[in-house]
């Protein structure tokens, strides 16, 4: 087990600086920084945060802060230019590292002076009451990734590497002897109206490095992730995924030096991307290494692999790991109203996929990977998010988390540059992101410009959220399940989830409905229970969200609900 998890539930608002500030409206087709404008950190003042921590959260998560590879020419600055044919969209992606020591000159007001920008904004963010969390991106570099701001005294990357190997565990990267690397055919990097002397369909890398997504060969397709290089932690994939852990690699150390070095900038927590895609052995060893010096330190990391959950978790020491094939998609499915969508299968999730972790599981329902609930992709309206963000928040200890603009309902409606029409929010280009800027309102970060559904939309948000935290029930309760207790009542179906949150001193019964239309149901609560919170006679329920209030003259006999299409309740009782 890991440790002792937080005693409050983390509710988490990821934001992207890059976007989050910016409040250019011109929207040009992968338009430069120019024209398009871009976010900084100085933009996430005190009131913007202020805010972020009145609707109910507890840490921001800084996506894409670490200096990443950019068709933006800093050369100016003594920062070398990256090789266009390698890097994707104008911005570039966040998750292509160029340098793990440094910041993203483009989040900068003065770019010499953006460590000390970032800086300045971890420490604001503390006094304004909430934690940090920023990426740490383990499994692939930048193919033009190079660290001219790492201390004296740390080897860079491949620096001594033999690159006559294929594989070698004391090398930090995978090559292909004797071929040189070859850009994708197809790629036209920036867009038709972008030049670049270095923009000519060539890379110069010779041997070839293995490519981040597992592609060990000097052609990557136009659809892998080319832009990146795969990190050797000691795994020889090529020869049946043996294992070379003793000694430790020398990649192993330089990874701990990288998060001590963000650790004690005082970032509370790092979310750790492709976590599967690194050996849960590495992790196993560095998490206690950082928790011995930084003991309230939390690990989150991206999963994917429902059958390595108990090994990440386990034996790699991570604190939380994303619920995305499980609970989100089952959520997914249900919002959208697609056939055969049943809320057993959010049974499945904790009494399956998640036995035992739900505490240690982080639920979303929008992410910088995930499609827009407003898109036309997912639900386009984004009231139909209701119940699913209740189930999200309420269903167990571990973190929900809010992806910035969801709260307003924003669509990504168009295509920006490198990202197309995918429903998803660009994190390759540079772009202001409408809705969002709705609430920004060119700096005031009042909502000013938002419609009154949207007004209503954030306060539902923000309700939620603060319940969730003000709640012991909700952040640290028991959960009992109340679907077999029902599913013989009148008015029950599959698109109804039914469960309690209890401590001894409070009870929650959390109930919700997918359906399109209203549904009408006594709600039962079996004998075991009323048995074990030693409860009778007459009670009131009362919805925390809408403070609407139900009575039952005889408890153990239930509550009688008339719930609205596509929403949820919070009764107290």
């Amino acid at each position: 087990m890991t440790g002792s998890l937080s005693d409050n539930k983390l509710t988490i608002y990821q934001l992207l600086p890059r976007l989050f500030g910016n409040a250019n409206q011109t929207n040009k087709f992968y338009g430069s920084i120019e024209e398009n404008g871009v976010g900084k950190f100085d933009d996430i003042n005190d009131k913007a945060l202020k805010e972020i921590k009145k609707m109910g959260f507890t840490h921001v998560w800084y996506t894409g802060v670490i200096e990443h590879a950019t068709m933006t020419d800093y050369s100016k600055f003594g920062i070398k230019p990256d090789d266009p044919d390698v890097v994707k969209g104008r911005a570039g992606s966040p998750y292509a590292v160029k340098d793990y020591y440094d910041v993203d000159p483009d989040l900068a007001v003065d770019v010499p002076k953006r460590m000390a920008e970032y800086e300045a904004l971890i420490n604001r963010t503390h006094q304004n009451g909430l934690k940090v969390i920023m990426d740490f991106v383990p499994n692939h570099v930048a193919r033009t990734y190079a660290s001219d701001a790492k201390p004296v005294q740390v080897r860079d990357f491949g620096q001594d590497d033999d690159k006559s190997k294929a594989f070698d565990p004391k090398n930090d990267f995978y090559y292909t002897p004797g071929q040189a690397f070859v850009v994708p055919q197809g790629y036209n990097p920036g867009g038709d109206g972008f030049s670049s002397p270095l923009k000519d369909g060539g890379f110069d890398e010779n041997p070839a490095k293995a490519t981040g997504n597992d592609v060990f060969s000097a052609w990557p397709s136009i659809n892998d992730w080319f832009e990146t290089v795969k990190l050797n932690y000691g795994v020889d994939y090529q020869n049946g995924w043996q294992k070379h852990f003793d000694p430790v690699p020398p990649l192993w150390n330089k990874m701990l030096d990288i998060l001590k070095f963000w650790a004690a900038k005082r970032i509370d927590g790092f979310r750790c991307d492709m976590v599967e895609m690194v050996p849960f052995e590495f992790w196993g060893w560095i998490i206690p290494k950082l928790k011995m010096d930084y003991p309230e330190l939390i690990f989150i990391g991206e999963a994917y692999d429902r059958g390595k959950y108990h090994d990440y978790i386990y034996t790699g020491k991570f604190d939380y790991l994303y619920d995305k094939v499980g609970l989100y998609d089952s959520i997914k499915r249900l919002t959208r109203n697609e056939y055969g969508a049943s809320t057993w299968e959010i049974n499945s999730v904790w009494n399956n996929d998640c036995k035992n972790i739900d505490a240690h599981m982080l639920r979303f329902m929008e992410n910088h990977d995930e499609q827009r609930i407003t898109s036309p992709d997912f639900a386009i309206d984004p009231w139909l998010a209701v119940p699913g963000m209740i189930i999200t928040a309420t269903l167990h200890r571990g973190p929900v988390m809010i992806y910035f603009g969801q709260e307003v309902g924003e669509p990504a409606l168009t295509a920006e540059g490198f990202s197309g029409h995918d429903g998803r929010t660009s994190i390759f280009d540079y772009w202001g992101v409408p809705e969002h800027q709705k609430w920004l309102n060119n700096g005031k970060w009042d909502g000013g410009q938002l419609s009154g559904s949207q007004k209503r939309l954030r306060e539902f948000y923000s309700k939620l959220l603060n319940v969730v935290r003000d709640n012991e029930a909700l952040h640290t309760g028991e959960f009992w399940e109340l679907m077999v207790a029902n599913e013989h009542q009148p008015g029950f179906d599959q698109r109804l989830y039914i469960f309690l949150r209890y401590t001894d001193k409070q009870r929650i019964l959390v109930i919700t409905n997918f359906n399109r239309d209203e549904r009408k149901i006594q709600i039962q609560l079996p004998a075991d229970l009323i048995g074990k919170l030693q409860i009778s006679g007459k009670g009131e329920f009362t919805d925390l969200l809408s403070r609407l209030k139900f009575t039952s003259d005889n408890v153990a006999e239930g509550v009688g609900i008339n719930l609205p299409a596509m929403s949820g309740m919070l009764l107290q009782f």
